[in-house]
């Protein structure tokens, strides 16, 4: 690969901290796969989106930034490779809480199970914080087969997250059961269909609900699942189906999340980078991180 120097590259920005002081933003890897549902490779991904770092540039065209100056440390990955279920779990919550100080967390999954001991150990007042979730299920399974990727959005409000502080945008067709979309509806969960979020703008939706978040909580967690995708782009995601967002529109919502101060952390799950042959899937993850990062450039 030839390095010219007036194309910098994104794999070297988050290799080399960027510049500033302090961290604006810090990068962990969280490679959750033994809690999926389905078998899934999904911990080889947080090594694999680094990989793809180095095939995109800082730049993004769209808010004319540039991530250069945006201060990153990457911490690495969380040693979960050898855990289960509950136990998993709390390994998530001991290696989260000693990441440094930071104006914006990235995780990199791993399946969707990490969303509720991230979401409890970096907002731990949870009757104060809010969840805005990009994802074509509700994740509100019952633990009938112990905590999984299915089960989430159930344990947070479980942890006493209220249902009212929670948004979900891309909810799919025929991917949930009524049983689980009526237990989200008498918590008060807000939810906005794949059809309806596309009908207003995914971006649109996203920033509503982020400021209504805003006025009511201290604090946001953004959880990006990458199966809210159609699946005609996302083949290395497990539960995507057909009739989900567009790769772009999940690309704003990301912006959305990384510009709006109430944020306080995001993740990016649900791709198995070892059923992605052509690695497309893993660029979107990767964009994903890297469009947070532009949004926080921008972010008042």
């Amino acid at each position: 690969m030839n390095d010219d120097p007036q194309w910098p590259r994104a794999s070297e920005w988050l290799a080399s901290g960027g510049g500033g002081f302090g961290w604006r933003l810090v990068v962990c890897g969280v490679p959750l796969s033994r809690t999926s549902i389905s078998p899934s490779g999904a911990s080889e991904t947080p090594a694999a989106v680094r990989r793809a770092l180095a095939r995109f540039s800082t730049y993004h065209a769209g808010l004319d930034v540039g991530l250069e100056a945006l201060s990153v440390a990457d911490v690495g990955d969380l040693q979960l490779a050898a855990l289960d279920g509950e136990e998993a779990l709390a390994a998530v919550d001991a290696g989260l809480v000693q990441l440094p100080a930071a104006d914006l967390v990235v995780l990199l999954g791993g399946d969707n199970a990490l969303t509720r001991p991230a979401m409890r150990t970096l907002l731990p007042d949870l009757s104060r914080a809010g969840l805005l979730t990009l994802d074509a299920h509700h994740d509100v399974r019952g633990f009938h087969a112990g905590p999984s990727n299915g089960t989430p959005v159930r344990g947070l409000i479980q942890d006493g997250l209220p249902g009212t502080s929670v948004v979900q945008v891309g909810i799919g067709d025929l991917t949930n059961s009524r049983v689980y979309r009526a237990w989200c509806d008498e918590r008060g969960i807000a939810v906005v269909t794949a059809v309806e979020a596309r009908r207003e703008g995914v971006g649109a939706v996203v920033r509503r609900e982020l400021n209504r978040l805003a006025a009511t909580c201290d604090a946001v967690y953004v959880d990006l699942d990458v199966d809210v995708v159609d699946r005609a782009f996302v083949p290395g995601c497990p539960g995507a189906r057909p009739g989900g967002l567009q790769p772009h529109e999940l690309l704003e919502a990301a912006v959305e999340a990384g510009r709006h101060a109430a944020v306080r952390a995001v993740d990016v799950v649900e791709v198995d980078a070892t059923a992605d042959p052509t690695g497309i899937t893993v660029d979107l993850a990767a964009m994903c991180l890297l469009s947070v990062a532009a949004g926080l450039v921008v972010r008042p």
